[in-house]
């Protein structure tokens, strides 16, 4: 019997995208998720959270591109702020 129920996870980001893990793990959770299927993915930058989405930023060494994660997100329909 298949599962037809779908379930929503909502991603509220208010942390700086670099400095801090937090965004990352967020932002690297939620790509997961939206590869499943029955989940839909909706990621809320707020605050300091919307310069994850800041076009053009350069990465600080040992860190992930935070803007490549949030534009990946975006293609999917489930990036606001």
């Amino acid at each position: 019997m298949e599962n037809t129920t779908s379930q929503t996870i909502l991603f509220i980001i208010n942390d700086a995208p670099y400095g801090d893990e937090r965004p990352y793990n967020a932002l690297r959770l939620a790509l997961n998720l939206v590869k499943r299927s029955g989940v839909n993915i909706r990621v809320f930058l707020t605050a300091d959270g919307v310069f994850c989405a800041r076009k053009g930023q350069k990465t600080p060494d040992g860190y992930y591109n935070v803007e490549r994660m949030v534009k990946s997100l975006a293609r999917r329909g489930a990036v606001a702020t």
